[in-house]
């Protein structure tokens, strides 16, 4: 995926903003553009990215991308290249054996235009049919990560399965409008209570077997969506969260740490002090209390934090702002203290919840437990709990389960959790299928 960022000299130094071009998102801007000839640093707080490079030439950069945590190599030149199209072994080649139909839709309550792609099986008149919700970050309809598409390859399987399939681009991305980063996970799932509208109008659609698949975040949202519309006949959790937030961030920051080489010491450490910061946010509700209990923590660690973390050129105060915009993210803040398993003791509809067993982000024993005990204790008889052996956070088999596996691997999407969802869905919607 391309990344652009445009710098501008101002009388003051320099400002810029960044583009996303493959998912037509641009003019982002940069909260803290640090230039100090050869080295560049970009800072963009509420998307939680840094960039720091060095200018090996007039005409290139070398530098690392760091966003949530992780980061990747990234190298920057004044031409804006080609996007690379990789074709992986699991995406379908066209002519496809059934209907393709690009649609758009609208989120009423937000004037928000979401467009997508609907798949339907050639034969029939009317279909059983899912919605895909994604995880989180802005994703296109095809979920496209490191160059897979599994959206695209769970679509087109589940619909050469006789399921109809609608997929579409989140809000602010591709070719939906809307602002992503001003968006909690509430807002998302008003989009995709939009999604289930339309689909409700769509002549072609079993309307008895209409169904949600959401992938991690959107396992959060597929029983919030479930339990507020009657119209939902069952959900597919893949990767979907059991316990509260922060307890997820800092397992997830805990295991990929470790699997990727981390000191322990310094894992504990860091573990300890986003703890704290998360037990300001959830006991403090006043966004004003909030924003200055966080600053003073922040200003207690600062000489714990290690001079190779900070933007280079920040002030002390600066770098305080920095780390409290971080957490105050709208987005952050609902996905510290969401406990999805209230929402789960309330969804009535049948339940399919799957994770591999080498997920490092939303890791497997743990959340499925907490699932089951939270649709068992709201008296729902109707689900099934699969851990799916050797599987990584976005399904494929793997050997680490670490997020910078994903590219290496040429599998997009396990062909046992694409059997596993597609068999369990089929039980459900035989059950009540049109005839």
């Amino acid at each position: 995926m391309r990344i652009t960022f445009n710098l501008t000299k101002t009388d003051a130094g320099y400002s810029s903003t960044m583009d996303s071009p493959d998912q037509k998102v641009f003019g982002i801007p940069v909260t803290f553009t640090t230039v100090n000839y050869p080295d560049l640093k970009l800072t963009i707080t509420n998307a939680f990215i840094e960039y720091t490079g060095k200018v090996e030439n007039e005409g290139k950069i070398a530098g690392t991308f760091t966003q949530g945590g992780q980061s990747f190599p990234l190298d920057l030149t004044k031409d804006i290249p080609q996007k690379e199209v990789i074709v992986r072994p699991q995406d379908p080649v066209k002519p496809y054996p059934y209907k393709t139909e690009d649609v758009k839709f609208i989120n009423t309550k937000d004037n928000d235009t979401l467009a997508g792609t609907i798949t339907m099986p050639s034969k029939g008149k009317k279909f059983p049919a899912v919605i895909l919700i994604s995880g989180s970050g802005p994703q296109d309809r095809n979920e496209e990560l490191v160059g897979h598409r599994p959206f695209l390859v769970i679509a087109d399987y589940l619909t050469r399965h006789g399921i109809a399939v609608l997929r579409f681009d989140d809000r602010g991305t591709g070719e939906s409008t809307g602002n992503f980063m001003s968006a909690n996970t509430v807002d998302l799932a008003g989009d995709v209570m939009a999604a289930v509208d339309y689909m409700k109008s769509r002549k072609e659609i079993d309307q008895k077997n209409l169904g949600l698949i959401g992938h991690s975040e959107g396992g959060i949202i597929a029983p919030m969506v479930a339990v507020d519309s009657k119209d939902i006949a069952f959900i597919v959790l893949m990767a979907g969260t059991g316990i509260r937030g922060d307890k997820l961030l800092l397992l997830q920051e805990e295991l990929i740490s470790k699997a990727s080489g981390v000191d322990e010491a310094e894992v504990d450490k860091m573990i300890a002090a986003n703890k704290k910061a998360f037990e300001i946010v959830i006991a403090t509700t006043d966004q004003d209390s909030l924003k200055t209990k966080l600053t003073s923590y922040v200003k207690s660690i600062l000489n714990d934090i290690p001079a190779s973390e900070r933007p280079e050129g920040m002030s002390d105060d600066e770098y305080i702002n920095f780390m409290v915009a971080q957490m105050m993210n709208p987005w952050m803040l609902y996905f510290i203290r969401h406990d999805p398993s209230i929402v789960l003791e309330q969804v009535k509809c049948p339940v399919l919840a799957i994770n591999g067993s080498k997920d490092l982000q939303v890791p497997s024993k743990v959340n499925l437990e907490a699932i089951e005990k939270a649709l068992t204790k709201g008296g729902n008889t109707q689900f099934t709990i699969r851990e799916l052996p050797g599987l990584n956070h976005i399904f494929q088999e793997c050997s680490k389960g670490t997020p910078d596996e994903y590219s290496t691997i040429e599998q997009t999407t396990s062909p046992v959790a694409l059997g596993t969802m597609t068999n369990w869905i089929k039980e459900q919607t035989e059950k009540t299928k049109v005839k």
